[in-house]
């Protein structure tokens, strides 16, 4: 054990330089190797303690039996039946590839959209029509409530109850059955009025105000017509003239690097007409076809917001003459009646040209858009029947009536 000794004696040295009193260094020497010991008798107990663990839960190893030869030649021929018996035993079952989808007709995705409105109008219509044999007062009734109830308004209702009774009066054979196609031919006619596509040729660049209040859906409306102007091969630029809204400006970019666009924007909170203003130099000297600014969404009611929209206006007019050439009011068609009053105060306060009608999936108030003709003038541009980017369509008055009124794959 001198051995141990010399040790302890030269660690007891090393122990000087951290300042213990000579008197414990001898101590401290034998506590410290204690610590050690320990330390490493654990780390041995730990080790083999996982060894043994590991043998434990070790599977046992299979023995593979020898594989035995043949006891003859006559055993391992095969006859060519039954090698094609037993190829046909191992080979997977052919899969049947699927068959491809037929694609939806622009009419049924109208249909689709429309549905809820359909149920409303159109199916009530024709329980209605069907329990009847005859037309008389009282079925005329029902039918004014039940266009009021999909929400053409009471104006637009009584013209076409107006209409509807001097066919009648001019009809000595008339029945239920007609009834229903007269109305859907008064719709028809009404709706032609106020259909009118976008003339973007009239200007390079064509630059389309967007406006309308929050949450109508007006950034989304810009980011699918920017994708369906440049899938066209137009040259697009957006304007992010929303400054109030946070993060509005980020989402038209976005937009923007979907549909392939370019995007002027400023700070959050800076001057709209700023915008406006940078947003038409740059389409100008990008040799852009369309400029299409966002603005902010405002109530109907404020005047100074309202006052802004003019400054933007003749921003843009003092850049390219006669802009903007078009100003797009977007409404959300699940707020009925109220979309048609913020389409007359709109209207009275800028300059509107047309509308676009979102969300018309979502509602089953789809007679607006007759009201919306009828009452103020104003052509429907666009209207959306869906989330996806084709779903912002040209109106068509003759698709819209047909998808409306089929039932069951027949009109």
């Amino acid at each position: 054990m001198e051995w141990l000794s010399r040790w302890m004696e030269r660690l007891a040295e090393l122990l000087v330089h951290v300042g213990i009193p000579e008197q414990y260094r001898l101590s401290a020497a034998w506590i410290l190797v204690f610590v050690l010991a320990t330390f490493l008798i654990l780390l041995v107990i730990l080790v083999l303690l996982r060894i043994s663990r590991r043998r434990l839960g070790a599977p046992p190893k299979e023995e593979t039996p020898p594989a035995q030869a043949p006891e003859t030649a006559a055993e391992e021929e095969i006859s060519p039946a039954e090698e094609l018996e037993t190829a046909a035993e191992i080979a997977p079952a052919p899969v049947a590839a699927p068959e491809p989808k037929a694609p939806v007709s622009l009419l049924e995705r109208m249909r689709s959209g429309l549905a809820k409105t359909h149920s409303t109008l159109v199916g009530r219509i024709d329980a209605l029509l069907g329990a009847s044999s005859r037309i008389d007062q009282a079925l005329l009734e029902e039918l004014e409530e039940i266009l009021i109830g999909a929400d053409f308004g009471m104006k637009t209702t009584q013209d076409l109850m107006r209409s509807l009774e001097k066919r009648l009066a001019r009809s000595e054979d008339a029945n239920p059955s007609v009834l229903r196609l007269w109305l859907k031919e008064e719709i028809r006619a009404r709706l032609r009025l106020e259909s009118a596509p976008l003339e973007t040729a009239k200007s390079t660049p064509f630059v389309l105000m967007v406006v309308g209040v929050n949450g109508v859906g007006k950034t989304t409306t810009i980011g699918k017509l920017a994708w369906q102007f440049v899938n066209s091969g137009k040259k697009v630029v957006l304007g992010a003239g929303d400054t109030f809204r946070a993060a509005a400006a980020e989402q038209l970019t976005i937009w923007g690097e979907r549909s392939g666009a370019e995007v002027v924007r400023h700070a959050e909170g800076a001057d709209p007409a700023a915008v406006a203003f940078d947003s038409v130099k740059a389409a100008v000297a990008r040799h852009a076809d369309m400029l299409i600014l966002d603005t902010a969404g405002r109530l109907h009611t404020k005047v100074n917001l309202m006052e802004e929209l003019k400054k933007v206006r003749r921003v843009l007019d003092r850049e390219v003459a006669g802009a903007p050439h078009e100003t797009l009011l977007v409404l959300d068609a699940t707020t009925g009646q109220n979309a048609l009053v913020q389409a007359r105060l709109f209207k009275e306060a800028v300059t509107v040209t047309g509308i676009v009608l979102t969300k018309l999936d979502g509602t089953a108030r789809g007679g607006m858009i007759v009201a919306i003709g009828s009452e103020l003038g104003l052509p429907v541009r666009y209207v959306g029947i869906g989330e996806g980017l084709e779903d912002l369509r040209p109106f068509d008055p003759d698709l819209f009536v047909e998808a409306l009124f089929q039932n069951g794959g027949t009109a």
